[in-house]
């Protein structure tokens, strides 16, 4: 069963591992958000793309929640007693992929290309895919003020209420190879339960991407990431309160009006009414295991 999952970072790499964990070899594609992609040290980093990578690699540190398992950050100390900026931690063995990704797109190398090859080289049978190999980047207007992603994420602390969300670069930005035919040949499409506004926003801002969901022939299912009204990490159930009015089942779809067949929600937030087919499950991947029964009842609800 060829299936394309739509992903932002930590959660929807968890996710992304449970799909792969119940799909044959090979059927899985990840397309991943790009919108966070940032130059630190110049370096080019890719955190959502990295997650994923990690996570379907068994290389990630599960305690933390990003980054690799067993990282020490001894180059970052150093760059900063040399006066270099710390504010992104980027940890020793993590350094490893920036060098080798950066040095690639500078000798001409696309971020498809590099993302491949990575893949191919953690001995990754799933295709991750980059939204767009063109610049796009999110922006958070608030009332403090307008941030590129990583500024307002990391550096501030994500603590600035979101009133708007824009993305750089998406006028222009066209699907990254092998992202629309991976669609019109997908036996189901997955959206993973990541931030509606910054994680799967930017993917859906490519203006193909959106408008070959929008044209599917077969189901598409998104999972919530919100369990009991309250998101697991991150600010997700801030800016939907804030922005969408409220953090129900109705207001996660509202973010996806015409882009998917049935939501998958945590059982904490049902009863629920949605103007797509809602199903109720234990939605916290709390272990591998977990996160495989979730992928489970998703591509359940695909088959539907």
């Amino acid at each position: 069963m060829k299936v394309v999952l739509l992903s932002g970072g930590v959660g929807g790499a968890r996710f992304a591992r449970g799909v792969q964990d119940v799909l044959e070899p090979g059927d899985l594609t990840v397309v991943g958000n790009v919108g966070d992609d940032v130059e630190v040290l110049g370096l080019y980093i890719s955190p959502d793309l990295d997650s994923i990578l990690y996570t379907l690699a068994d290389l990630a540190d599960e305690e933390r929640g990003w980054g690799r398992e067993g990282d020490s950050w001894v180059t970052l100390a150093s760059a900063a007693a040399w006066g270099g900026e710390n504010w992104f931690s980027l940890g020793d063995l993590d350094l490893g992929l920036h060098l080798v990704r950066t040095n690639a797109l500078r000798t001409g190398s696309s971020l498809s290309e590099v993302t491949g090859r990575m893949a191919e080289h953690a001995g990754i049978r799933t295709r991750i895919l980059p939204a767009t190999d063109d610049r796009l980047r999110t922006h958070l207007e608030t009332p403090a003020g307008s941030f590129p992603f990583q500024e307002w994420f990391v550096a501030r602390g994500h603590r600035d209420e979101v009133d708007a969300v824009r993305f750089e670069g998406a006028e222009g930005a066209t699907p990254g190879p092998g992202v629309l035919d991976a669609l019109g040949a997908a036996e189901a499409i997955l959206i993973a339960p990541s931030n509606p506004y910054v994680s799967i926003g930017p993917i859906l801002a490519v203006e193909a991407i959106r408008g070959a969901l929008d044209a599917r022939r077969v189901r598409s299912v998104a999972v919530s990431p919100l369990v009991g009204g309250k998101a697991v990490r991150g600010p997700a159930d801030r800016m939907l309160s804030r922005m969408a009015g409220g953090t129900t089942p109705r207001h996660v779809t509202d973010r996806y009006k015409g882009l998917i067949d049935a939501l998958v929600i945590d059982e904490a937030d049902a009863p629920a009414t949605a103007p797509v087919e809602l199903v109720a499950t234990h939605t916290l991947m709390h272990d591998r295991d977990a996160a495989r029964r979730l992928a489970e009842v998703a591509l359940e609800a695909a088959c539907a």
